[in-house]
């Protein structure tokens, strides 16, 4: 059977279904592991970036997924594609036995994210959910400080997600903005700054938001902002916008705590600007080791995303962010969306 595990005689074969703007960071990662790796198909319905695509890989194309798994022996497809579009696509490569890469965010509704997760279950295959963000080093530290219990009671959490996305942007791909296919700033340029919050402090008790579109023409949001009230107690707040002047600006996060403050910060928390704990500990030395330049709001957490993925599949590792992590951020999203449409504070989980 194709979803057989482990696979351990042979490179892992991937399918790489979307061949748009995010679409070289899975490229580049699975070049960066071509010795457990292969890419051995790649799927677009544009033409032209689908011959872009096998120009630049050598990898056989499809214009469809449908002809892709139906001809293809890769044993998981990735899908780069339109968010909204993922939870058929999943449901569709998993019933032919395929596992599922899926980036970020998951679904843009809460049932399909469900339903995806479960089809996934029900065919035996693994579901991934694109994390990169978790597997930085400067949050690895950050991480490894928060579960040693560094900061004692951690009182308040502020996120700031302050980049551009002009017009164009959304012009170049119609479906950027839509509810359906897309979301707004929180769903999709700032998805990993909430899987953040959560995986770091949470879970999240109940949310409280506002959202506007003030200057782009779109149907959902380029600004908003989260007030979230933390299980354990803290408070944390999470503000977006796409619409700084000329450039992506900030990408940060600030953590107060009784016996603890640290700043990560830079475009997209790629350097530790302030850590300061009361008990200082040999780690503390080289912290700003962790620290990274980028050339990219992406940063370089795909290659090491993969790296668990594969390892994953070939039975050395446990999934970091499957189907049910993944449901997470989504639901914390997705309660903000409700907050703001209904002017009412909405607790988790959600219900329906």
């Amino acid at each position: 059977m194709r979803n057989s595990l482990p696979i351990v005689d042979r490179p892992i074969r991937f399918a790489l279904v979307g061949c748009g703007r995010i679409a070289a960071s899975h490229i580049e990662a699975l070049r960066q592991h071509r010795e457990r790796a292969e890419l051995v198909a790649v799927c677009d319905n544009r033409p032209e970036a689908l011959a872009a695509a096998v120009a630049k890989t050598g990898a056989p194309g499809f214009a469809s997924l449908d002809s892709l798994l139906a001809a293809s022996d890769a044993d998981i497809v990735t899908l780069a594609t339109p968010s909204g579009l993922h939870p058929r696509q999943a449901m569709r490569a998993a019933a032919a036995g395929f596992h599922v890469l899926t980036e970020k965010p998951m679904a843009t509704k809460w049932d399909e994210g469900m339903q995806m997760v479960r089809a996934c279950r029900d065919a035996g295959v693994k579901l991934f959910v694109v994390k990169q963000n978790r597997l930085n080093p400067t949050l690895q530290r950050l991480k490894a400080a928060i579960d040693g219990g560094r900061f004692g009671r951690i009182v308040m959490v502020t996120v700031n997600v302050f980049w551009t996305r002009p017009q164009s942007y959304y012009d170049d791909a119609p479906w950027r903005g839509r509810w359906d296919l897309d979301g707004g700033a929180f769903l999709n340029q700032a998805s990993h700054y909430v899987d953040m919050v959560d995986w770091l402090v949470g879970p999240v008790d109940n949310v409280h938001a506002y959202t506007a579109t003030l200057a782009r023409d779109i149907e959902a949001e380029d600004t908003g902002v989260m007030g979230l009230r933390l299980r354990k107690g803290g408070l944390a707040s999470i503000n977006v916008t796409m619409l700084t002047h000329g450039k992506n600006f900030e990408g940060s996060i600030t953590l107060l705590g009784e016996r603890g403050t640290v700043r990560i910060g830079g475009v997209a928390v790629n350097q530790i600007q302030h850590w300061e704990f009361d008990e200082a500990r040999p780690e503390d030395a080289d912290v700003q080791s962790a620290s990274y330049g980028t050339a990219s709001v992406y940063g370089p957490g795909h290659p090491l995303y993969y790296d668990n993925v594969i390892g994953t599949l070939r039975g050395e590792r446990h999934a970091e962010v499957d189907g049910y992590e993944g449901l997470r951020s989504l639901e914390v999203v997705l309660a903000a969306y409700r907050s703001a449409r209904d002017g009412v504070r909405v607790g988790l989980p959600l219900v329906f």
